[in-house]
């Protein structure tokens, strides 16, 4: 195997309607070395059941804030012009502003989105800023208050990520926080490594790389075979470098041996460490016999 050029590839972020190019999910985002992360956007009833309770929400407040105005008029606090200013200014507040706050100050979060496990994420996974949210108000007034809801419900299903007119134009999508996580691939020594493995030397192998090696097996059966291939030979020429001897084996075979040899070593290392401490222990904790404890 060649030895790494001088440099790291810089990494590549992509959003989850580019990965369909790399054989993946579009409900997956792509980032670093190829590494597939599962992000599942929320589903389509979750999203209709979040939005319901936020506009709630926002509802209460404007008819409390009309409340208070009609009593102030009726208390000739305020003339009737006066009165119709606020009452204007408290629909633009509760439908424009309340979202667009909630939304900054969370990050994409909301009591309806709470209740639902949701957050509203820009396409790369990224928390929204003032610009997302402030679209996603102005847009919603539209798909959400002026139509009761019809277009939103329209346009989130025509798009698998159930993606209304307000998350098309700023960029975002509703990820579900609540999805089961996938178990831990245990990476086991390849058994035509065995005999390698007797002899082998890994332990000069940067704890960096060893966590790419890692996460990359991990991600792995989630990646299409082209991408599995190429990011293989790439961290297996990177890994050749601090490793000795290197078997002439395929690319994912030796990781996964270099991967599980040094996590063995590494146990096996703890544990006699451990033994250690466990011997010494009585000497370190324990006193001279007839001295007086103070």
């Amino acid at each position: 195997m060649s030895r790494p050029r001088a440099g790291g590839r810089a990494p590549i972020t992509l959003r989850p309607d580019q990965v369909e190019s790399l054989g993946g999910s579009s409900d997956q985002l792509v980032v670093g070395e190829a590494v597939a992360l599962d992000l599942r956007p929320t589903g389509f009833v979750l999203r209709v059941a979040g939005s319901l309770i936020d506009y709630a929400v926002y509802a209460l407040v404007l008819v409390l804030l009309v409340v208070l105005v009609g009593a102030l008029s009726e208390a000739g606090a305020v003339d009737d012009a006066v009165a119709q200013a606020l009452v204007v200014a408290s629909v633009v507040s509760c439908l424009i502003g309340l979202p667009l706050v909630v939304e900054t100050a969370s990050h994409g979060r909301s009591l309806g989105k709470l209740a639902t496990g949701a957050r509203i994420v820009r396409l790369d996974g990224g928390a929204i800023g003032l610009r997302h949210a402030l679209t996603r108000s102005l847009v919603g007034l539209l798909e959400i208050v002026m139509t009761t809801g019809g277009l939103a419900v329209v346009v989130a299903l025509l798009n698998r990520s159930s993606r209304r007119l307000g998350d098309l134009m700023a960029g975002t999508y509703s990820r579900n926080e609540r999805a089961p996580h996938m178990g831990r691939v245990v990476v086991q020594l390849p058994p035509h490594l065995v005999g390698w493995a007797a002899v082998a030397d890994v332990a000069r192998l940067p704890d960096p790389l060893a966590r790419r090696v890692a996460s990359f097996l991990q991600q792995a059966p989630a990646l299409s075979p082209a991408s599995r291939h190429r990011v293989s030979v790439g961290l297996a020429d990177e890994v050749a470098a601090f490793v000795s001897p290197v078997p002439a084996v395929d690319a994912e075979s030796f990781l996964a041996g270099v991967s599980a040899l040094r996590r063995d070593r590494e146990a096996v290392a703890l544990g006699r460490e451990a033994a250690l401490l466990r011997r010494l222990d009585p000497a370190l904790t324990g006193t001279v016999p007839g001295f007086p404890t103070r």
